[in-house]
């Protein structure tokens, strides 16, 4: 029985779980016998993070502010680090995995993890890191390979799986990473094909925190063009937005619904005509994976990963991007163009969305190697 722990970065959204418990769902379809324990602090839980056989263990969340630094609302920061460092430790000890996945930061936030990984490692399980297809802007990337927190990773480490394609951002030649890494194509849900609804427009931002200026930006769309009908996926950390607006107007209100649950839109997008979103992975992959050139509106703080990724795709012409800034009318009018995208687009420009699987298959395979 193989026994697999995922660490889960949770620092702002719920990207970086999402992928994790998609990986995590195809090393349980492909062996039904393994254990997969999740390490997590996402304050909210979505539907979508219950899964069979998956198992939750919860640790105090540190939450990322609009300046890049790190708080819990009920404890002290430092407080909230050392009983994440216990909580994790201790799943190691009583999970005694084969393979532990850490997301995006080698040891954690505030380096909480490297007592227990060191435990997992003496006691034989291989230590794999995951990260997104991009990271950040090259210099802030290659400020944080230098600093402690990345101190010791190839010591620890035996591989570095990268959710996404050199195509978009060979992570090696930009950012110098200590080990080489395998790249596994974009991770995100495979849903079946639904009917198009061409006039109804996805208007997302992730979990919703910071996602305010998007969503009132497709609202404004939705007015221009009495035509269309909208979902605004607001997400579980976007409390009440919009709610006062559509009461106010009826009309609006009929053609707008608001969508706070889950932060997973794949099911949202397959069906639409278009969508208008931020640029962070999950809902960008998932616009692209159903078929749909989107207009995105990257967030520039406190990463410009958002930004990046935006007008590489932009380059690449899979997608449109515009600034917060940008008007209504500015959007309507992309929204006016074809946003379907031709056969094959993605494919001729380096994008797979076979990440979940092929990732599975690596991880699997390293058990399968490690037991021989």
């Amino acid at each position: 029985m193989a026994r697999y722990l995922f660490s889960s970065h949770d620092g702002y959204g719920l990207g970086h779980v999402r992928r994790n418990v998609l990986v995590a769902r195809e090393i349980l379809r492909r062996d039904r016998s393994a254990e997969v324990t999740l390490v997590t602090g996402v304050p909210r839980r979505p539907s979508w993070l219950d899964q069979p056989g998956l198992e939750i263990v919860t640790v105090p969340p540190l939450l990322k502010a609009s300046d890049g630094s790190y708080r819990n609302a009920q404890m002290s920061i430092h407080h909230a680090i050392a009983e994440r460092a216990s909580v994790f430790s201790d799943t190691v000890h009583r999970v005694q995995p084969d393979v532990v996945v850490v997301d995006r930061h080698p040891f954690g936030t505030a380096g909480e993890l490297r007592t227990g990984l060191q435990i997992a490692r003496r006691s034989g399980a291989l230590v794999v890191l995951g990260l997104r297809d991009i990271i950040d802007e090259q210099a802030v990337v290659r400020q944080e390979l230098a600093s402690a927190g990345w101190q010791g990773v190839p010591g620890i480490f035996d591989e570095i799986l990268v959710y996404g394609d050199p195509a978009l951002c060979d992570q090696q030649a930009e950012y110098g990473l200590p080990m080489r890494p395998e790249y596994c194509g974009w991770v995100v849900e495979s849903l079946p094909a639904a009917g198009t609804e061409e006039n109804l427009v996805v208007v997302s931002a992730g979990g919703g925190a910071d996602g305010a200026a998007v969503f009132q930006l497709g609202l404004g769309v939705v007015q221009l063009r009495p035509h269309l009908r909208a979902v605004i996926a607001a997400g579980p950390f976007a409390g009440d937005w919009g709610s006062a607006a559509l009461a106010a107007d009826p009309e609006l209100a009929a053609r707008v619904r608001l969508a706070t649950d889950g932060g997973a839109t794949g099911d949202l997008l397959v069906r639409a005509g278009a969508t208008v979103q931020m640029a962070g992975y999950n809902s960008t992959v998932e616009s692209l994976a159903a078929g749909l050139r989107p207009v995105l509106v990257p967030r520039r703080t406190p990463r410009r990963e958002q930004a990046i990724r935006a007008a590489r795709l932009a380059c690449l012409g899979l997608a449109d991007m515009v600034d917060e800034s940008a008007s209504p009318a500015e959007v309507a009018w992309l929204l006016d163009q074809p946003r379907r995208l031709a056969p094959g687009s993605c494919e001729r420009a380096g994008i797979s969305f076979d990440g979940a699987a092929n990732a599975a298959i690596r991880l699997t395979a390293d058990v399968a190697v490690a037991a021989a």
